[in-house]
């Protein structure tokens, strides 16, 4: 690695504005970077170089040549660092090591419940990210940044769970601090479905502006993506639509104090109980799904209502944020069709026209994928930015 003297600062810095035009990994020649700079075909040259120096870009295929020899292309290099990325989930954690395009080069989940503690987690995260990185064959000093998401909400500029109501023990607790204990580098937290947002914008919708991701398993939530930018609110809690009341299920008492929430009639748990309830052996959401699979009629009606339900409150995020693209995910995104005919039965009725002409409800692409990529992205945004530079340039 290279390390910016005194005396090259200045010429870092402007190595710094040229890499933020190389950083979407879209190969370019000197021409157009001084053109999309304004700077002189030299001082491109030389800041060229001096990315190719600290190995944050790369030479890749000439161009095709107008006359003559045909100009060299630049690049960024993506396996110049490495990120770590976390997805904490009630029953699971899973960690990966990505590269700087976000590629998953290593991954490995472990059923470990979130309510054993912040510390038996962490410190298992911690140990598999120590291993993933020696068996992809990289030092900690390639590692650039670390993105955690959690299963509760998070004060962002902390990175601090705030009362998550399924992490006993973790209120308040310093998740960034203690990592950085182990692992010195910057460490980002988001909430879960927010992560999962970014996840399914990077490998399904990239050039979607404005997406809501919708989570369905123990709970529900959304993350929410307008003009191209995370919506976390005021709080960190934008997207929580499974505390949203629904009138079918106005006496329903939900495990937040009120009663008639979309989570107490749609989420996995409450699928079950109101199978179980009808005489089906139902003990949780993966029973619900092999009752679907398997064609049962009760089951697959419970599922059709809940995306009816969840379309009811989705019907007013429609009229409110006007997406383009909506995506379940989510453990009870399993159960596939049903659940999305549901919702677009409602929201399709119920929304203006305009706003659903080009509204699309899909199943995500990401899938399972959806928290781990995503929390890479929230790590790979912040190395690459203009303030991490000289960190990763060091």
């Amino acid at each position: 690695m290279v390390t910016l003297s005194s005396e090259s600062t200045p010429v870092g810095g402007s190595a710094m504005e040229l890499f933020q035009l190389l950083r979407d990994g879209g190969p370019r020649t000197r021409a157009q970077l001084a053109k999309s700079t304004g700077l002189a075909r030299s001082t491109i040259a030389a800041r060229v170089d001096e990315l190719m120096r600290m190995g944050l870009i790369m030479p890749v295929a000439d161009a095709a040549s107008t006359g003559g020899r045909p100009p060299s292309q630049f690049a960024l290099n993506p396996s110049a660092r490495v990120v770590l990325a976390a997805d904490i989930g009630a029953s699971h954690t899973t960690v990966a090591v990505m590269d700087l395009t976000g590629a998953i080069l290593l991954k490995r989940s472990k059923p470990i419940a979130v309510v054993e503690g912040p510390v038996p987690v962490l410190t298992w995260l911690v140990e598999t990210a120590e291993a993933l990185l020696a068996d992809v064959g990289r030092g900690i000093r390639s590692l650039v940044a670390i993105g955690i998401g959690v299963p509760g909400p998070v004060e962002h500029s902390t990175g601090q769970p705030v009362n998550p109501p399924i992490m006993p023990g973790w209120d308040r607790f310093d998740v960034p601090g203690w990592v950085q204990q182990h692992l010195e580098v910057p460490v980002l937290v988001d909430n879960d479905v927010n992560i999962m947002a970014l996840g399914e914008r990077t490998v399904a919708w990239p050039t979607t502006s404005h997406l809501m991701f919708v989570k369905v398993a123990t709970g529900i939530g959304a993350g929410v993506i307008s003009g191209g930018e995370l919506q976390r609110g005021a709080q960190g809690v934008a997207g929580d639509i499974g505390h949203v009341q629904v009138a079918r299920g106005s006496s329903v008492p939900c495990h937040c104090g009120n009663r008639g929430c979309l989570e107490a009639l749609a989420s996995g748990p409450a699928l079950a109980r109101a199978l179980r309830a009808q005489g089906l052996p139902a003990e949780n959401g993966d029973d619900v799904i092999a009752l679907v699979k398997g064609g049962n009629i009760d089951a697959i009606q419970a599922v059709r209502q809940a995306g009816r339900d969840i379309g009811e409150v989705l019907t007013v995020c429609v009229s409110l944020m006007n997406p383009s693209v909506i995506a379940l995910g989510g453990s009870m995104a399993r159960v596939g069709e049903h659940l999305i005919a549901g919702v677009r039965e409602v929201v399709y009725a119920r929304s203006m026209p305009l706003a659903t002409e080009h509204l699309s409800i899909v199943q995500s692409s990401a899938a399972e994928n959806a928290a781990v990529i995503g929390a890479g992205m929230l790590a790979i945004d912040h190395a690459l930015s203009p303030e991490a530079f000289h960190s990763l340039a060091s």
